[in-house]
C-alpha cells in the first residue's frame, strides 16, 4: 500500500508542471517522439531542462521510453493517470461529469 501512495505521489508532482502536462499533451497528439522533437516543443527550455521534465515523468512511470539505434522515442504511458482517476473518481459519477465536460465544451465553443 505504501508503494502506491508514492507512486501516486511522483504522478501528482509530474502533472503538477505545465511544460510537463504540455509534453505528456504532444506524445499523447504523436506518440514516439525523440528528445529533439519535443525539444522543438518548448523553446524556452534548454535540452537538459526538457530531459529533466522527461526524467521525473519517466519516474512517475508517464513516460516509457525505446530505445532504437541512436534514438530514444518517447511514449505515453496513460495507466498511472487511469489508476488515479477510478481511484478518485467512482463509476457513479463518471457519467455526470463527462455530461458536465460537454455541456462545458459546447458553451465554450465558438459559433
Amino acid at each position: 500500500m505504501v508503494a502506491y501512495f508514492v507512486r501516486v505521489e511522483l504522478v501528482f508532482k509530474a502533472l503538477a508542471d505545465g511544460q510537463r502536462r504540455g509534453l505528456l499533451d504532444a506524445l499523447r497528439e504523436r506518440n514516439g517522439q525523440t528528445l529533439g522533437e519535443l525539444c522543438e516543443l518548448l523553446p524556452e527550455l534548454t535540452r537538459q531542462g526538457v530531459t529533466k521534465h522527461l526524467r521525473i515523468l519517466e519516474d512517475a512511470d508517464l513516460v516509457v521510453t525505446v530505445k532504437r539505434g541512436r534514438n530514444k522515442y518517447h511514449y505515453l504511458n496513460p495507466v498511472p493517470i487511469n489508476e488515479i482517476a477510478e481511484r478518485w473518481i467512482g463509476n457513479y459519477e463518471r457519467d455526470k461529469l463527462r455530461a458536465l465536460s460537454a455541456l462545458k465544451a459546447a458553451l465554450e465553443e465558438k459559433p
